[in-house]
């Protein structure tokens, strides 16, 4: 979470963010000195890539990958969007500052999607100044026993006030609970989203609902964050493709068996 020093800041950072995200959209606005000097001294800023804190478990540091790889499975092409956890966000000269002088003010989801942006291109951090003024279109935090209050309410306030996430999603598995939240761009508050009939959340950034399943991933058997699409079928991974295919490519070989047919 953000020190007090980049907390503060929220108020002036949306005033130059709703200038970028001008050019960003409609164009080029007009001329504005402040906004050119701010990116250039934002530009000159060394950033740190990590902030030499492990991952808080296994589990944490395989939830991760797999969010990843459903993601790319779901909505393909990367060539119009981004997603990418355990990376640091830069939103302002301010917060780059702090994060490079004490690392109090780091802001690392443990996974984030941006939409309508190339994210074929390798990056080492997400700086909203060199993406055209881009900020997460989702975050999903995994809570641990040293995250909890941070994840439930300290980023509620953050993600809504500052960088304006329209939807923020955390799972604590300790706990199996899921919670998903859409933004009020007028109160700049987070609205609570209603559960299915399976406990799914639907997030409109992804297409998809948001759910737990208990599976085995990378031969590990635990409660995993899973994709399910719209008609409710599960986003299976790379490895779980392989299986359906080959179960498949054997119920065919069988009924040519069945037939006479030996392949």
């Amino acid at each position: 979470m953000p020190g007090k020093a980049a907390s503060a800041k929220g108020t002036a950072l949306a005033s130059t963010r709703t200038r970028m995200r001008q050019k960003a959209s409609t164009g080029a606005p007009p001329y504005d000195p402040d906004l050119e000097e701010l990116i250039r001294q934002a530009e000159s800023i060394e950033l740190l890539e990590e902030d030499g804190e492990p991952l808080e478990s296994e589990w944490h540091a395989l939830q991760i990958p797999l969010l990843i790889e459903l993601v790319r499975q779901h909505l393909g092409d990367p060539h119009h969007y981004y997603c990418a956890g355990n990376m640091f966000i830069y939103y302002s000269k301010e917060q780059a500052d702090a994060v490079r002088e004490n690392r109090a003010a780091f802001k690392g989801p443990d996974f984030f999607v941006v939409r309508d942006v190339d994210g074929t291109q390798l990056r080492k951090y997400w700086v909203t100044w060199q993406e055209g003024g881009r900020y997460p279109d989702l975050v999903i935090e995994l809570v641990s026993p040293k995250t909890v209050r941070k994840d439930k309410e300290e980023n509620l306030r953050f993600y809504a006030t500052v960088l304006r996430v329209p939807e923020y999603f955390w799972y604590d598995p300790d706990r199996n609970e899921l919670r998903g939240f859409r933004l009020d761009v007028q109160r700049l508050e987070y609205v609570p989203i209603e559960p299915n009939e399976q406990g799914w959340l639907w997030s409109n950034v992804l297409e998809a609902y948001l759910g737990v399943q208990e599976c085995d991933y990378l031969q590990r058997r635990a409660r995993w964050l899973r994709l399910y699409r719209a008609d409710g079928r599960l986003v299976p991974t790379h490895a779980e493709r392989a299986e359906q295919a080959e179960a498949e490519l054997q119920r065919l070989r069988e009924q040519l068996r069945q037939r006479g047919v030996e392949l």
